[in-house]
């Protein structure tokens, strides 16, 4: 453990809890990619099927279960509880367009050819793109609601931080995984444009909106 995993971690989970507390408090997902929550549902449960085949500490197995247990009472908020809030109209990602190819490079590009190290790889593959349906939404309303953009954000920064970890355990520990850092910097390239728009706008206090 170090800096950068732990404050990336809590960034994460932050990302998390202001999603969950938006959608209750407001008693709406409107501005919410269901189809985004569902491909985080798909990359956690994916991850972290090791939960029923190994122990490695106390800390990685409660964050292990509650991203899961967060993520899927997100979908239950979305289309469940709030369903006639969900915007699924401009919710409208092709979603088959990640999931495919991503369960092929995972099957063709992984450490080892095993069942469970080919789904930990696809979750990697997943979630660096699982984003895209909630930046296409964004694109097609043309505006969000500044707790998305926090939530957003926390999520962004999860990811640059992991990036200064992976860093940080290739030069103290030796420890070097290309497929997490590629799948790394393309999430976090993703979210450059949304960066520089938080920046000059949102913390400004104005209403962010991304190019069509």
């Amino acid at each position: 453990m170090n800096i950068f995993r732990l404050t990336g971690d809590l960034s994460h989970l932050a990302a998390i809890i202001i999603l969950l507390l938006k959608i209750w408090k407001s008693r709406s997902c409107a501005g919410i990619s269901g189809k985004s929550q569902i491909l985080f549902a798909l990359v956690f449960t994916t991850r972290y099927l090791d939960l029923l085949t190994s122990f490695i500490s106390l800390y990685n197995t409660c964050m292990k279960v509650i991203y899961i247990g967060c993520s899927y009472a997100t979908v239950y908020l979305i289309y469940m509880k709030f369903r006639a809030t969900y915007d699924g109209n401009h919710d409208s990602f092709r979603v088959e367009f990640l999931v495919v190819p991503v369960g092929g490079l995972a099957v063709l590009i992984n450490h080892d050819f095993a069942v469970l190290e080919i789904l930990w790889t696809f979750s990697i593959y997943l979630e660096s793109v699982a984003i895209l349906p909630q930046l296409f939404m964004i694109s097609k309303t043309g505006e969000a609601e500044t707790i998305t953009t926090h939530y957003l954000f926390c999520l962004g920064m999860y990811r640059a931080l992991y990036l200064f970890n992976w860093i940080w355990r290739f030069y103290f520990e030796g420890f070097f995984d290309m497929i997490a850092i590629v799948a790394g910097v393309v999430q976090t390239v993703l979210y450059c444009d949304f960066f520089y728009l938080y920046v000059t706008k949102v913390l400004k206090g104005k209403t962010l909106s991304l190019p069509a």
